[in-house]
């Protein structure tokens, strides 16, 4: 195996240690993926000794993960690449590699002969894309690795074995166990996977997803319709699916767009593919049917406010709840802005300061919704000419965006409220997002227009 172009492997095979590399490295190495994870096992030094050491030869940072069982992380000066560190456990490598989760992710590698030590086949179950458990009792001592196993199924596209169906069986109810703040980071990841929908298909037919995401037990209510071919859960997944499948064929600046990891831990793909799974959340409760229409009014709004409440309850990060609950709020306004009966420039720049850094992920979901619902009175030219207006729209945005410019703010809080002749109060608020929508507009562009457009709310604001 030829690693002689990873820097950070040759540095490590410069120290006088025996060292082993293991886990996800190797997995990956033989896979050829990108990895900026180095987990490493040193047998004849204290871990924490030459984590410090090596963090201080080379200019890194060294980061206690846990001092009891003495894991500790080496992050390279770059910020991207790490290492974690660790001993064997009972000073044996053996019991070390029995004790993880995935056998794919328990085979080590003498970092100086490049020799692998492999005892328990894992390196056949990468080659076939076999994810299997090393044992039932790794999986009860910590049940995230429930989660761990369907993220790699979606991230690498690999299958589940059936004894390991049959452990996960077994032991669903432990799922809630961690820390949500663990159980967070691996959901995350799993909606980042390309093959993140038959993972929520396969966790479905588990169990899993009514426990994880309550939800969705309503969601399941809501059958095929008219507009929907079908049910509202398959819809919700359906989604997911057309997010990845957009993504794969889209331009190198959308794809380099949602690539980006702007709100921790992962990209705003996978973070997309979580609010298209939630986006129709809001739907049962304000599901009417008249006639043969099934209505749900306002159901992006409600949806919102339910994504909301789950995502707090998972503490999930503000910045990840505000992102996905903007996209379920705003999801079905691309398509509503293409609708209109003539489409110019204003109409478009409305979308785009509205939309901002979000307008190409609404473009995104709002063409995966439009793929994912095809009941027998949308017809093909429907799709179709939804598609165009959508492509058009994304390529005005893409076209504008490096010549944008904040909107300037013409009159301060305080100027606002000597118009209104008011104390701070919820009217002040509202005075601004009413101005800011008429900037949005272009009903107003200079101080005195604002001035005459806050005058004009005395009459109307209840003061």
């Amino acid at each position: 195996m030829n690693m002689a172009n990873d820097e950070i492997i040759e540095l490590l095979k410069a120290e006088p240690n025996k060292i082993y590399l293991v886990g996800g490295i190797i997995r990956d190495i033989i896979l050829n993926r990108e990895n900026h994870d180095k987990d490493i096992i040193v047998i004849d030094e204290d871990a924490k000794s030459f984590a410090k050491r090596f963090s201080e030869k080379h200019n890194a940072t060294c980061v206690t993960l846990d001092e009891v069982n003495n894991i500790y992380r080496v992050c390279m000066p770059d910020k991207i690449n790490y290492i974690d560190v660790t001993n064997p456990i009972n000073n044996s490598l053996d019991d070390d590699i029995k004790r993880r989760d995935l056998t794919i992710n328990a085979v080590t590698m003498d970092i100086k002969t490049e020799e692998f030590y492999d005892i328990v086949d894992g390196l056949k179950d990468i080659q076939n894309g076999v994810l299997k458990a090393i044992s039932e009792k790794n999986f009860v001592d910590d049940p995230l690795r429930i989660l761990r196993t369907y993220r790699f199924a979606s991230v690498l596209g690999f299958e589940i074995e059936e004894k390991t169906k049959e452990i996960i069986k077994r032991h669903i109810n432990m799922v809630l166990n961690p820390a949500v703040e663990r159980r967070n980071v691996e959901l995350i990841k799993l909606f980042g996977g390309k093959d993140a929908d038959k993972v929520l298909l396969e966790m479905d037919k588990m169990g899993l997803i009514d426990k994880i995401f309550s939800s969705m037990i309503d969601v399941k209510k809501v059958p095929p319709n008219t507009h929907h071919h079908l049910d509202l859960f398959h819809h919700s997944v359906e989604t997911v699916k057309q997010i990845q499948k957009i993504y794969e064929t889209s331009s190198k600046e959308v794809q380099a767009h949602l690539n980006k990891i702007d709100f921790g831990g992962d990209t705003r793909l996978a973070h997309l593919k979580l609010a298209g799974f939630l986006h129709d959340i809001g739907k049962f409760s304000t599901w009417t049917i008249e006639g043969e229409r099934h209505r749900f009014i306002r159901h992006d709004e409600v949806g919102s406010d339910m994504a909301k409440r789950l995502l707090k309850q998972n503490k999930f990060s503000k910045k990840q709840i505000e992102y996905i609950c903007f996209i379920i709020r705003n999801h079905i306004y691309p398509s509503s802005v293409v609708s209109a009966p003539e489409l110019n420039d204003k109409i478009y720049m409305r979308y785009v300061r509205k939309a901002d850094e979000n307008a190409i992920d609404l473009i995104t979901i709002a063409k995966a919704d439009r793929l994912s619902a095809q009941g027998e009175a949308i017809t093909k030219e429907i799709i179709e000419t939804n598609l165009a207006e959508l492509d058009k729209l994304q390529e005005f945005y893409i076209r504008i965006k490096p010549t944008l410019r904040p909107i300037p703010k013409l009159l301060e809080g305080g100027e606002i409220m000597n118009i209104l002749e008011v104390k701070p109060c919820k009217a002040v608020g509202d005075a601004v997002k009413l101005l800011h929508q008429a900037q949005l507009d272009g009903k107003v562009n200079t101080k005195e227009e604002a001035i005459t457009f806050i005058t004009k709310l005395k009459h109307t604001l209840a003061l």
